[in-house]
């Protein structure tokens, strides 16, 4: 078959099929059809009327659960005895910590009542540059009681509160409170580490304390000879001698030299360059 003849086929048989195709086609569309609004609201109506039967029902109360909740209603019905309202204090507390208070101030130094002891004035000096101006003689600090009354000025009273009250205290809080702080050493008229010809010691104006120790309420001593370099007493007394180191202008211990090998020497001297403390 010549070429031309064979592209005359295909075109017919084109155009039959076609033909055929647009017999055998459907007159309506095969889009689905909108159903009735009778149709979709009977079927929401069941939907809802079978979503109402399968919600469970609640059981009826019965007897011993209406008798428990009634006696759990008395338990807690308010009385005297649970009232929500403060108690009312003992009759004679009031006045009893009153007096205490007004006591603390009698006998407090300094215009703190957490420093106790008493005034002594001015302290005069046997060498030259030793003496102090309105001296006080202190028991106790923070509540914690010096194991002897201790002479120097406020400003060093002052001091020796802040340091137990905000570092002491916690030092040595994991092993118990503090009772009573080992004076070494207080106002002395002397030179430095007591060396003929030397300057006077801060001692000797009633400025420096020294401190050999600290008892605990449970009647232990921790000793700077013997726990600066032991276990849980030397993180305790490292704690305390760090924090002396702000509330004191100077603060010696143990490392500083072999004159501080048992105590620690605080003092409230004035230094151009700030603290000391080693």
């Amino acid at each position: 078959m010549t070429r031309w003849r064979w592209c005359l086929a295909a075109m017919a048989a084109s155009l039959i099929g076609s033909d055929m195709a647009q017999a055998l086609s459907p007159d309506t569309s095969p889009r689905p059809q909108m159903r009735p609004v009778e149709t979709v609201e009977v079927t929401r109506a069941a939907f809802v009327a079978t979503t109402t039967r399968i919600r469970p029902v609640a059981r009826p109360p019965s007897e011993q659960a209406l008798q428990a909740t009634a006696r759990i209603l008395e338990s807690i019905t308010p009385g005297p005895a649970i009232s929500l309202r403060p108690s009312e204090r003992p009759k004679g507390l009031e006045q009893k910590v009153f007096f205490k208070k007004r006591k603390l101030r009698k006998t407090s130094v300094c215009g703190d009542v957490d420093i106790q002891g008493e005034k002594i004035g001015n302290v005069p000096g046997k060498l030259r540059g030793c003496g102090a101006k309105n001296a006080v003689r202190v028991k106790s600090v923070g509540g914690v009681l010096l194991s002897r009354p201790s002479v120097m000025t406020c400003e060093t009273a002052e001091a020796l509160n802040r340091w137990v009250q905000r570092g002491v205290k916690p030092a040595f809080q994991p092993m118990g409170r503090v009772a009573r702080l080992e004076v070494a050493a207080h106002y002395s008229c002397r030179t430095r580490n007591n060396k003929r010809g030397g300057k006077i010691s801060e001692h000797g104006k009633g400025k420096a304390i020294d401190i050999s120790g600290f008892t605990l309420d449970t009647g232990r001593t921790i000793t700077i000879l013997g726990g600066w370099r032991s276990g849980q007493s030397r993180k305790a007394l490292l704690r305390a001698w760090r924090s002396a180191c702000g509330p004191f202008s100077t603060v010696l211990g143990p490392n500083a030299d072999r004159y501080h090998q048992d105590h620690f020497h605080m003092d409230t001297a004035s230094y151009r360059g700030g603290n000391y403390c080693r």
